[in-house]
C-alpha cells in the first residue's frame, strides 16, 4: 500500500524505536525525565525561545497555547481555513471560552490590513483581542509557506497592539526547508509556536510548544488540567530527538510531492491546485467525472491511499515512507483510471 494520506503515517525508523528502548526515564510530571527535558531545551535552542514544553499533539499544544495567552470572553484572530479553526473540534470555545474572528488569507497568508482592521476598539460592546493565531506552513493551502515580509508586517501590527502572537508551527520545519530560512527567524516574530514532530519528521507521538519561561510555566500547568502531564515520556521524547536529525531530508519530501504534481497535472481530467512548495499536493479531480469519495476509494482498490479533501479535491501527502519509485507507481495507478460517472 501507497499511503499518501497524510505525512502522520509514517513507522518509527529503527534509530527511534532504539532510542525509546534505550531511554533513561523519569518522571515528567515532577520534571524529572531525561529526555524530555533534553527535547525541550533543544526544541526551545532551535526556535530561539527561552523556554519548551513537550505535549502528546500539536492540537493540545496549538489549545495549550490559546488557554495560557487568554481570558474567557477574549477573540482571537485566525485565517478562515487555519487547522485551529477547521479541525481542532471547536476546543477554543469549548476549553477557553474565545471567540474565534476569521480572515480570508491569499493562500493561507491574512491580509495585514484587513488584520488591523479587525482588531477590537475598547468599547464594552465587543470582545477585547487576547490573541493573533498564524499558520506555517498552511495546510489547508497545500502546504504554502507563509511569506516572512508578510510575518513581520503582522508582527508589527500585533506589538502596536500589545496583542501576542501563537503561530501553528505544526510543520514549519518544511517552510524552513523550502524556503531557506531557520525556523529561529520565523520564531522570533511570534510570541509562541508549536512544532509538531510526528509529520514529516517521523516521529511516532508528540509536539513541542515554546516560549518565555513565564509562559511555558502557565503552560505547563494547562497542560496537567488537560490530561497531558505523562510519566515516564522519555519513551515517547527520544524518537523526537532522532526525529529533529531528519529536518534536511524534508527537501526529498518536497521534490516527491513536486514530481507526483507534474505527473498528475499530465493526466486526463485531473488540475493541480496548489502552488507545490513543500510536501502536499491539491487536484482536483471534477473532469475525471467523479467526487473525490469515488476518485480516492478507485485508489484504494489499486493500493494508492489519499484523502478526498473537498467535493472534487483529493490530497497527497509525500513522507519519508514514500520514495519516488513509490510516487512513480502511484502516478501508473492514477494514469490508469478511467472516467466514471458520479
Amino acid at each position: 500500500m501507497i499511503d499518501l494520506r497524510s505525512d502522520t503515517v509514517t513507522k518509527p525508523s529503527e534509530a527511534m524505536r532504539k532510542a525509546a528502548y534505550e531511554a533513561e526515564v523519569g518522571d515528567d510530571v515532577y520534571g524529572e525525565d531525561p529526555a524530555v527535558n533534553e527535547l525541550e531545551e533543544t526544541v526551545a535552542d532551535l526556535l530561539g525561545k527561552e523556554a519548551a514544553l513537550f505535549v502528546p499533539s500539536g492540537t493540545q499544544g496549538n489549545q495549550i497555547a490559546v488557554l495560557s495567552h487568554c481570558n474567557p470572553g477574549n477573540e482571537i484572530i485566525l485565517e478562515e481555513e487555519s487547522h485551529i479553526f477547521l479541525y481542532e473540534g471547536a476546543a477554543t470555545s469549548i476549553f477557553a471560552g474565545v471567540q474565534t474572528r476569521t480572515l480570508k488569507g491569499e493562500r493561507g497568508a491574512i491580509c495585514p490590513e484587513g488584520l488591523a482592521a479587525a482588531i477590537r476598539k475598547d468599547d464594552i460592546h465587543f470582545p477585547e483581542t487576547g490573541l493573533i493565531c498564524l499558520e506555517n506552513t498552511h495546510n489547508k493551502a497545500g502546504g504554502a509557506v507563509i511569506p516572512i515580509e508578510n510575518m513581520m508586517v503582522i508582527a508589527q501590527i500585533a506589538r502596536e497592539h500589545r496583542i501576542p502572537i501563537h503561530l501553528d508551527g505544526a510543520r514549519l520545519f518544511n517552510a524552513s526547508v523550502a524556503s531557506g530560512i531557520s525556523v529561529a527567524k520565523y520564531a522570533q516574530l511570534t510570541d509562541t509556536v508549536q512544532v509538531c514532530l510526528s509529520k514529516g519528521l517521523g516521529a511516532p507521538v508528540g509536539s513541542v510548544l515554546a516560549g518565555s519561561k513565564v509562559f511555558i510555566d502557565k503552560a505547563r500547568k494547562w497542560r496537567k488540567r488537560l490530561g497531558g502531564g505523562m510519566r515516564q515520556a522519555g519513551i515517547l521524547a527520544a524518537p523526537g530527538l532522532v526525529a529533529l536529525d531528519n529536518v534536511e531530508r524534508l527537501a526529498d519530501d518536497h521534490d516527491n510531492a513536486k514530481l507526483l504534481a507534474e505527473g498528475l497535472a499530465e493526466i486526463e481530467g485531473i488540475e493541480i491546485l496548489n502552488k507545490v512548495e513543500t510536501n502536499i499536493v491539491l487536484a482536483d479531480v471534477k473532469e475525471t467525472g467523479m467526487t473525490a469519495d469515488a476518485y480516492v476509494q478507485l485508489l484504494k482498490e489499486q493500493q494508492v491511499l489519499a484523502n478526498a479533501f473537498g467535493p472534487t479535491s483529493v490530497r497527497f501527502v509525500t513522507h519519508y515512507d514514500v520514495g519516488k519509485g513509490a510516487i512513480k507507481k502511484a502516478l501508473a495507478v492514477a494514469s490508469s483510471l478511467t472516467k466514471q460517472p458520479n
